[in-house]
């Protein structure tokens, strides 16, 4: 059940060359809707399109097919333009800027392409412009005369999304409509429907008049897609929304649809009447995936035109639903060519933000790099988005259940899991296995393991089967139900009597169990893949390996005896809890921060930014004072042979510096104590005793960065001495303290800075100087949790170090 194709570093590295389709086995494209570049994407989106498509591209990895994931940003159309003028920018410059936060945001989020592109490429132009050439050839095109809006004071046609107004679809009223669709009700919209239009750039109303664009005959065409449609999707087994909507588009009969714009911005019409106009980015965006492609590899058309051998995947939210099913399929067959054509589209509802909607053009809601920022890992975000995708209505994103998923299901039941078998067999041998995988012997005739298998093996049966349609959020229930299945198994078992009473016995569940583990973490692997890295490295395999559930290979059969899927003197690696719980006032304080819009949010940290600026330049001015004070006092001669004159108490004399705990453990003599090996940058890690066991759980000491104070004078504390201290904030009454943190990026070993203070640190605080004790009096965490010397913060390169919850808390 392994193999070695994934990076160490937790990226999907494509193979150097290229994937072609393979004849024999199944070849599987997948796409995911282009993201339009003219924003950051939203947890909406990400759920609706990228992250569904990884998962799906990651289970075909896992069963051995053959399969490419192509995506790319959508960069070309009136939405670009629009953005370029906001931000007093170049379309050019947006999309460059816009395209490295996508991918940035997906690489967090460990999305595993084969190919992120982007739409504004040559190859793009020339794949566009060969199709528009065969429809044009193929009596597909017409020329008509259309109304459009046209600024007089800006002297240009105005392309739909540069015009606004108020929605003409009945009870609607949105009054801030864009030309080509309302946000608020859904409804397509052409420009010259709104009711009191106005130019997006200049506010005026425009006028209509009269322009020439060519358009799509789908009326002609209508039999054709009617026969893929109804092939299609049953083979397909599309999802009932896509199914829906096509159908509706059908029934109220096509209508031509016009291919180009008034823009500058995008594909140029290879037509000499229209070569001042562009391909209206809605006939161009779906051909942007064969353009990635193609940017790929030169044999694109291996994957593109070769329906009897490749199996196209496509996933989208449900407005880009008419554009994959009608426009796009539409286009490919009035070519006249053997393209690919979707066989399985994969359609999300809209995922709602807590008591609204997401929106980018608002910016309401989490968005890519706001998940990025908090201290809740990738492989939760992704759990939660996809327990919760909305596959068949609309679903709610709110924070309380994101907590309530987080504590319940991952860390009471998955992390549960796996932390205590590997626990238990990583015990020494007077109460465990010495980190050894027992030998199973007698598990087929063990009547508890035996119906385990049987259970476990109908599991993996009905995952496959809810995966090969694409029911994702059934596929990832399933697995998590192994889960609960081997906490069942733990506790029937009373492992802990039978090591004791029946040794054979709890060696065949404990082998069982860890055969459960390793089975999760490659069931689990397209849902959270940085949790099955986890689990992979404390079962102590190699970084690169992949897990497998290939039927040529047995994996699926193998399932069926977990006893067997780990060898017999395996040793595993070392246990670490795998989930953190998020606490009430967490949840509080993300809600508060992530609550009312971008903009509201942007506003805030602006002025919070003022606030530490100006604190800065107090404290400049402030230190620069004092220096010429000092620099004007007459020198006080000393006696010779005296001490030289004692340095100043400043905070520049402590050397805080940022450590990683790799490893905790209780105290052996002191119930309230820890003792930590921190590496801090040196050649070998420091030993601190911290007095924290009544405040923050053993699990929670483990692998994590922590502020430092390095240079106070070795202490021995319970017969252990302590090389250290580590900085925690309490609250005023002393009963909850936490961590000071410093940013996840942060380097192990830098030394946190305090603005304004650049002096070098003492080797050794001298006790009877007292300069420990006469700073920490200033040392607290604000009202934003940032961890502060009086008013400055600590500073690192990667950001300031801050608390999870305690404001106005002191810090020592």
């Amino acid at each position: 059940m392994g193999d070695s194709s994934t990076a160490g570093n937790g990226d999907y590295l494509p193979p150097t060359t290229p994937k072609l389709p393979i004849p024999g086995k199944r070849n599987i494209l997948i796409t995911s809707a282009l993201p339009y570049v003219n924003n950051v994407p939203h947890l909406g989106n990400i759920i609706g399109s990228v992250l569904s498509a990884d998962v799906f591209a990651r289970y075909c990895r896992l069963r051995d097919y053959n399969a490419v994931y192509m995506c790319g940003t959508d960069e070309y159309g009136t939405a670009t333009e629009t953005k370029a003028l906001e931000e007093n920018s170049t379309p050019k410059q947006i999309c460059d800027k816009y395209h490295a936060i996508h991918r940035d945001v997906y690489k967090w989020f460990d999305i595993s392409f084969d190919q992120f592109g982007r739409t504004s490429t040559p190859q793009q132009t020339e794949v566009c412009q060969a199709i528009f050439n065969k429809l044009w050839e193929n009596n597909w095109l017409s020329e008509n005369t259309m109304q459009q809006p046209y600024c007089d004071t800006c002297k240009k046609f105005l392309a739909d999304r540069l015009v606004e107004g108020n929605c003409p679809t009945p009870g609607c009223n949105y009054d801030s409509a864009r030309g080509d669709q309302c946000e608020k009700c859904g409804k397509l919209l052409n420009p010259t429907e709104l009711k009191d239009p106005r130019c997006k750039v200049c506010r005026n109303t425009p006028c209509i008049r009269d322009t020439d664009h060519l358009f799509l005959e789908l009326p002609l065409l209508k039999d054709k897609l009617e026969t893929y449609v109804n092939n299609m999707s049953v083979a397909g087994g599309w999802s009932q929304n896509a199914v829906h909507t096509t159908n509706a588009w059908l029934r109220e009969g096509l209508k031509q649809r016009c291919i180009t714009r008034d823009l500058k911005w995008g594909v140029p019409v290879p037509h000499e009447k229209y070569k001042e106009k562009v391909f209206y980015v809605w006939f161009d965006a779906p051909i942007g995936y064969v353009s990635i492609t193609s940017c790929y590899t030169t044999e694109w058309e291996k994957w593109w035109k070769n329906p009897e051998n490749v199996e196209l995947y496509q996933f989208m939210g449900k407005d880009n639903v008419p554009f994959h099913t009608v426009i796009f399929p539409s286009t490919l067959l009035g070519t006249g060519e053997n393209w690919t054509l979707m066989k399985t589209i994969s359609v999300t509802e809209y995922l709602n933000y807590e008591a609204g909607k997401f929106s980018k053009s608002k910016g309401i809601g989490v968005f890519g790099n706001d998940a990025k920022d908090t201290n809740i890992p990738v492989e939760v975000w992704r759990y939660y988005l996809l327990t919760n995708r909305p596959e068949v209505s609309d679903t709610l994103f709110s924070w309380a259940d994101l907590q309530a998923k987080l504590n319940s299901e991952l860390l009471s039941n998955l992390g549960n899991f796996v932390n205590r078998v590997l626990s238990f067999i990583a015990k020494d041998l007077v109460s465990g296995y010495g980190s050894i995988i027992p030998n199973p012997e007698g598990a087929e005739s063990h009547p508890l393991t035996k119906a385990l298998g049987e259970k476990v093996g109908n599991y993996v049966e009905q995952y496959i089967e809810a995966m090969e349609k694409v029911k994702l959020k059934q596929g990832l229930k399933i697995a998590m139900s192994i889960s609960g299945e081997g906490n069942g198994y733990l506790q029937e078992s009373q492992f802990w009597k039978l090591y004791k009473e029946d040794k054979p016995s709890c060696s065949i569940v404990m082998s069982t169990a860890a055969g459960l583990v390793y089975l999760l973490a490659c069931l689990l692997e397209p849902f959270i893949p940085s949790f099955s890295r986890e689990v992979l490295k404390q079962l102590n395999f190699p970084p690169e390996t992949q897990v497998s559930l290939a039927d040529e290979r047995g994996d699926v059969e193998k399932s069926k005896r977990p006893w067997h899927i780990l060898p017999a003197g395996h040793k595993i690696g070392i246990p670490a809890p795998l989930f953190k719980e998020l606490k009430d006032e967490e949840v509080e304080f993300y809600r508060e921060k992530f609550a009312g819009s971008q903009a509201d949010r942007n506003l805030k940290a602006e002025a919070e930014a003022k606030k530490i600026t100006d604190q800065l330049n107090k404290a400049k001015i402030s230190d620069a004072n004092k220096k010429k004070e000092r620099a004007t006092k007459p020198s006080v001669a000393k006696s010779k042979g005296s001490a030289s004159v004692e340095a100043e108490i400043s905070i520049s004399r402590l050397d805080i510096r940022v450590g990683l705990i790799t490893r905790a453990q209780k105290h052996p003599d002191a119930d309230s104590l820890y003792v930590e090996e921190i590496d801090v940058g040196e050649a070998q890690p420091r030993t601190v005793v911290s007095g924290l066991v009544n405040y923050i759980p053993l699990e929670e000491m483990q692998n994590r960065k922590v502020c430092v104070l390095c240079n106070l004078k070795p202490a021995s504390m319970r017969g252990i001495k302590s090389q250290a201290m580590v900085l925690a904030a309490s609250s005023s009454d002393h009963t909850r303290v936490e961590l000071v943190e410093p940013p996840k990026d942060a380097a192990i070993g830098e030394r946190v800075t305090f603005p304004g203070f650049d002096g070098t640190p003492d080797d050794v605080l001298n006790p009877k100087k007292k300069v420990w004790e006469t700073l920490l009096v200033d040392l607290h965490s604000n009202k934003e949790l940032v961890a502060c010397y009086k008013d400055l913060p600590f500073t690192t390169s990667a950001g300031v170090c801050k608390v999870a919850s305690i404001s106005e808390g002191s810090i020592r």
